[in-house]
């Protein structure tokens, strides 16, 4: 059985609504008001979280311009330097316990992803209600027993990782004492093509550790994250940016306000269509049976006359007997003169 898990009180996992988490990543473009406006437009956008990272280019890595610490191709960041890039990128980590209140007045719920130990120090200072783990840290097991020794529940991204690599996290986390886990499908390409998101791994992701699974996107546009939940994923996080335009690291897989709320609104949707296995006629259904077929005289009959093909046919509406008796009304009597365009019933029909 797959297990809930719950943040701040709000209950994740199947059954409940798909718990919507916004990114804000490097779109702040360092500018504290404009993180404020991002965690405003979250709330607007139907967001129920909004996500930072806990992180400075020291924390992260060295400065260093060795041809290592260089970024090679395939990427967004294709070229830059590791520690300028997450000099830029980072959160300011005294606007962070702010930003938290700001969330909360709203009624989001705020947390982060911690990347070294001082990160989980300073974040548990601030009382976050769950930590995120990102797909580049799943290997570091030191900092995920630090992470799991805080009890707080766990969300942790499985880009890149292979299903043994995964199993691996997975054991640390519990061996170290977590206890409330959800793990997110991801795809570690910035942005990421749909045709490698292989969305089925969301099902098999949460009944190979019984855990709720959800998707953590870098896709273009709203249709992944919609398929996703189709296929059971409890949490959704994205990356929101106020304009896609402004620029910055992470700004081209980003999200504005319109298109996340377009988002949250297309995954209700969904959830609703998903329903439950059901073969009762519905209520709207019910008043759409009357357009279905039945059997009725087309052409005006004579009482004793016999009942043909081209006297009684299945058409719309449905007043008349089912069509699946119109072998047993060819070639009967009329038991009375009837009128074209009359809704045949057995009692029209002499014995036989």
């Amino acid at each position: 059985m797959i297990d809930s898990i719950p943040i701040a009180g709000r209950r994740i996992g199947p059954g409940a609504p798909c718990y919507v988490i916004a990114e804000m990543s490097a779109n702040h473009g360092q500018s504290y008001d404009r993180a404020v406006e991002l965690v405003r437009a979250a709330k607007e956008a139907g967001a129920e979280a909004v996500k930072l990272q806990t992180y400075t280019a020291d924390t992260m890595t060295i400065d260093s311009k060795q041809p290592e610490f260089r970024i090679g191709k395939g990427t967004l960041w294709e070229g830059r330097n590791l520690y300028e890039l997450y000099g830029e990128a980072f959160t300011p980590w005294e606007w962070q316990p702010k930003l938290k209140a700001v969330a909360e007045e709203l009624g989001l719920h705020c947390f982060s992803t911690p990347f070294d130990d001082t990160a989980v120090d300073f974040l548990e200072r601030m009382d976050v209600p769950a930590h995120k783990i990102a797909s580049f840290e799943l290997v570091d097991t030191g900092l995920l027993h630090k992470v799991a020794s805080t009890g707080k529940p766990i969300i942790m991204s499985t880009g890149m990782a292979t299903l043994g690599e995964i199993d691996e996290a997975v054991r640390t986390l519990r061996g170290a004492g977590c206890t409330q886990l959800a793990l997110l499908k991801c795809t570690s390409a910035y942005p990421s093509p749909p045709e490698e998101m292989n969305l089925r791994t969301i099902p098999h992701l949460a009944e190979a550790f019984g855990v709720p699974a959800g998707l953590s996107d870098h896709t273009l546009g709203i249709a992944v994250p919609v398929a996703a939940v189709a296929l059971g994923a409890c949490i959704i996080e994205k990356h929101l940016t106020l304009c896609r335009s402004d620029g910055g690291p992470d700004a081209a897989f980003s999200l504005e306000p319109a298109e996340f709320k377009a988002m949250v609104d297309a995954v209700r949707v969904a959830e609703k269509a998903l329903g439950r296995v059901n073969y009762e006629v519905t209520e709207k259904e019910a008043a759409s049976r009357v357009f279905r077929r039945s059997l009725f005289v087309v052409k005006d009959v004579k009482v004793g006359e016999i009942f043909t093909g081209e006297n009684v046919r299945s058409i719309r509406p449905g007043y008349g007997l089912a069509p699946k008796h119109l072998e047993l009304v060819i070639g009967r009597q009329a038991a009375r003169d009837l009128a074209s365009g009359t809704p045949l019933a057995w009692d029209h029909l002499l014995p036989g």
